[in-house]
């Protein structure tokens, strides 16, 4: 018998494993495919624009730097005439405030309408020459300003000038500062793209403004003709091959007026060096990925048979559970009945007590009752009867409370005064069950809105589970259990904490789902949590369990205070 029924597993295993392999294998491979292509054209989306991105922001820098100076020598031009300019001191002197502003000042000249140098501070013998017929000076003089490309002068030494040109008393003329060649280029060169990537200014023939790394001296021509690939106003990034025959990536850009174009570039295969790296990883993947398929099919597979056998015998166990819960819906119906007619007869006997009392009184007031100890225990036990009544009658109203509520019905709760009153209910068996019931009541309380039917049901659930926690631990005595009210953070707080023996750590995630218990079959349905969660969620708070093993449990409440 037991060999047949494992047959159908069997197969089912085959089909289960096969289908595990196959079905994930396929799109396993292609999902690879696509990731590789999908990476390679990233990759390279990725290279143009992060090239893009550095040559726009390395010419704003350099625009900034450029645009600055000329700031700086239109300053002086405004703030210090020209007379006190042509002195050597006040030249000296401006210079030097110059050169705190920026260190890429080399030098600063005057020069008057005819472009005379009239006054010069430097490390060259410059004064007096004669710049008029300097394409500079010509360009100065008409557009208001001037940066040059790079060129050799008098000095004959590379470098670049800046130049503004100022009025005053209705004459014209030039302040003129050399900018450090070195100092300029070491600015441009700061980009580092990878192993391979540079930055280098050429100007709208070709002309190197700055010296490249790989080759290409200050004034030398460019033999790539990049001057002719960039549209000016815009940043262009492409791919062509460099002068020693090496791809490289490019992105260039204008500045200076659309005189000079900012390049930087970098070496194709330093730039998807990464995607030789993906493709050794690409098939590392696959290896591995394939072995950890084939190790989860068998596995999952193994699980799944598993988890089917034992479920065929949960089913029946399950069954029996979703019987017990039946029964005890059953009893709770009937609680409703019984309570009615415990109730009868227990406002018979109220009514009756009550006349006797009444007579024993009248009987008294005409002195027809004799004053000795009998009497006095006669008033005694009447006075019992009527203690006792009222207490029955007391959990019959409670219970009639909780079994008749049927639709959530939410009114303001006044916790002070609801929670002694559900505790009451249940402190007779603590009391024979040898377990120190105890409350705490921190006030002032403001009312909570809830359904008093519905929070008495929550509410005695969790004391009657404490019960139970702290019986199992300790027997007919030591057991203890505390219901704490309070308000906390603006919610009402209700705490119910034991002395048993706690939840362990990996029940504590799963004690509030449906048919879950620690209890012995019978003495359990595993509903009694996850519909006060249930509950307590649609009154809008939050139940919460706190607990370490081998020292209690407390489930906490909370709700919203009524505003």
């Amino acid at each position: 018998m037991e060999h047949q029924a494992k047959q159908p597993y069997k197969a089912l295993k085959n089909k289960i494993l096969a289908t595990m392999i196959v079905v994930p294998g396929i799109p396993f491979l292609l999902v690879m495919a696509i990731g590789y292509y999908q990476f390679t054209s990233a990759l390279q989306s990725d290279a143009h624009a992060r090239m893009t991105r550095i040559a726009t922001d390395h010419r704003r820098v350099i625009q900034m730097f450029l645009d600055e100076r000329k700031s700086d020598l239109a300053f002086v031009a405004d703030a210090v005439s020209f007379d006190q300019l042509t002195r050597k001191e006040k030249l000296t002197e401006v210079f030097n405030d110059l050169r705190k502003t920026s260190p890429a000042f080399v030098d600063l000249g005057v020069f008057d309408a005819n472009g005379t140098h009239v006054a010069y501070q430097g490390p060259y013998q410059l004064l007096g020459k004669s710049y008029g017929d300097a394409p500079w000076f010509q360009m100065v003089m008409k557009k208001g300003y001037y940066v040059s490309d790079v060129f050799l002068g008098y000095r004959k030494v590379p470098h670049f000038i800046v130049a503004v040109k100022a009025s005053q008393n209705g004459g014209e003329w030039v302040l003129r500062a050399t900018i450090d060649t070195l100092f300029f280029t070491d600015m441009v060169e700061k980009v580092r793209v990878g192993k391979t990537g540079e930055a280098y200014i050429i100007n709208d023939q070709g002309i190197f403004q700055t010296e490249r790394r790989s080759g290409g001296d200050l004034m030398q021509k460019d033999q790539e003709n990049l001057h002719e690939l960039t549209p000016k106003g815009q940043v262009e990034s492409f791919v062509r091959k460099g002068a020693s025959g090496e791809a490289y990536i490019y992105a260039t850009a204008w500045l200076n007026d659309h005189k000079w174009i900012l390049v930087v570039r970098q070496e194709v295969g330093d730039a998807m060096s990464s995607l030789r790296t993906a493709s050794y990883l690409g098939l590392v993947i696959i290896l591995v990925g394939g072995a950890g398929i084939l190790a989860m099919a068998f596995y999952l597979t193994g699980s799944i048979i598993r988890r089917m056998e034992s479920a065929d015998q949960e089913k029946s166990e399950l069954g029996q559970q979703l019987i017990m819960a039946s029964r005890l819906a059953e009893i709770g119906e009937m609680s409703a009945g019984f309570a009615h007619e415990i109730n009868n007869p227990l406002q018979i006997i109220r009514a009756e007590q009550t006349l006797i009392e009444t007579i024993l009184e009248e009987m008294r007031e005409r002195q027809e009752l004799p004053e000795n100890e009998d009497m006095e225990q006669v008033l005694d036990s009447m006075r019992q009867i009527k203690l006792q009544v009222d207490r029955c009658g007391g959990i019959t109203q409670g219970i009639l409370k909780f079994a008749r509520q049927k639709e959530t019905q939410s009114e303001a709760v006044d916790l002070a005064r609801f929670v002694p009153e559900v505790l009451e209910m249940v402190a007779k068996k603590a009391e024979v069950n040898g377990i120190v019931l105890q409350k705490e009541i921190s006030g002032p309380l403001p009312p909570v809105s809830a359904d008093p039917g519905q929070l008495q049901q929550v509410i005695l659930n969790l004391v009657n589970n404490a019960f139970d926690a702290a019986s199992e631990r300790y027997g007919a005595s030591g057991g203890a259990v505390k219901v704490k009210v309070a308000s906390e953070n603006g919610k009402a707080v209700i705490a119910v904490s034991d002395n048993g023996q706690g939840v362990s750590k990996e029940n504590l995630e799963k004690i509030f789902s449906p048919f879950f218990t620690t209890k012995p079959v019978g003495k359990g349905t595993g509903l009694g949590l996850s519909i006060c969660f249930g509950i307590i969620d649609k009154m809008g708070g939050d139940i919460a369990v706190e607990s370490q093993e081998g020292a209690g449990a407390t489930f906490i409440i909370r709700l919203p205070i009524e505003s």
